[in-house]
This record gives structure tokens, C-alpha cells and sequence, in this order.
């Protein structure tokens, strides 16, 4: 008994060890645009419609637009950003949204960097990329 409650300690503080020293941590961040696979470039009407949340307790939260959404996050040995299964609100946004967009690929995205102090999310099979700012406070 004693040997796995001391096993599941250490499992446990290796995780949270990991996602400390990952610079995503704790940080939350907001779209500024977004580059889709044929080059046309979204912006958003406010980029705190759209952003997300990476927690140091490997949970992720985002809100896009008018739905909200989480699941779980890491990043392997080798550099790559891997989420969970999402759970999300299935709202109707209105006009201009930029929610199908994001919905359709934002799952797909793969790796990341951070570059002048933005956030760079890519990876997906058709391309584009999203980039991302601090929110503010943060």
C-alpha cells in the first residue's frame, strides 16, 4: 500500500515538474490572427473572444467567440503540443465569427513557439497558423 501511495507521489510530481518547465504553463494568451492553409489572414473583432489558458495542472480552457471549451494538454520530449479529447458549448455565433474556422483546425494544431513574446500555434495537415498575445495582466 505505502509503496504505490509513494509511486503515485512521485508519477504526480513529475507531471507538475514537467508542466512547470514548460513555458506554456500557467500562461494565457489572445488571438490576434489567424493565417488559414490557402494564405488569407482572420483577425478577430476582439481578440478577447478568443483565447486560451494553458493551466500547470495539464488542463486546458479556451473560449472561442461565443463557445467555451477544455481538455487536457502537454507537450512531449520531442517539442510537440498534444491535447486531449475536447469538451465544448455548441452555441450559434453570430456574424463575422470567427468560431468554425478555429473549430475546424484549431484541434489539429501540433507544435508551437514563442517568438517576441507571441505565441505561434502550427502544425495542422492543410497549414496556416494561429498567432497569439499575452492577455493583458497576465
Amino acid at each position: 500500500m505505502m509503496l504505490v501511495l509513494v509511486t503515485v507521489l512521485i508519477s504526480a510530481a513529475a507531471f507538475a515538474g514537467a508542466q512547470k518547465a514548460n513555458p506554456l504553463s500557467g500562461t494565457s494568451w489572445q488571438l490576434v490572427k489567424f493565417q488559414g492553409p490557402d494564405e488569407r489572414t482572420f483577425t478577430p473583432d476582439d481578440k478577447s473572444k478568443y483565447t486560451i489558458k494553458f493551466g500547470t495542472d495539464g488542463r486546458v480552457v479556451v473560449r472561442v467567440d461565443c463557445n467555451r471549451g477544455n481538455s487536457t494538454w502537454r507537450v512531449t520530449a520531442k517539442g510537440e503540443l498534444k491535447f486531449g479529447s475536447w469538451s465544448r458549448t455548441s452555441a450559434k455565433c453570430g456574424p463575422g465569427s470567427l468560431h468554425d474556422q478555429i473549430v475546424t483546425e484549431g484541434a489539429a494544431v501540433r507544435n508551437f513557439s514563442i517568438k517576441d513574446g507571441h505565441l505561434f500555434l502550427s502544425g495542422m495537415e492543410a497549414g496556416g497558423y494561429y498567432e497569439l498575445e499575452p492577455l493583458p495582466g497576465k
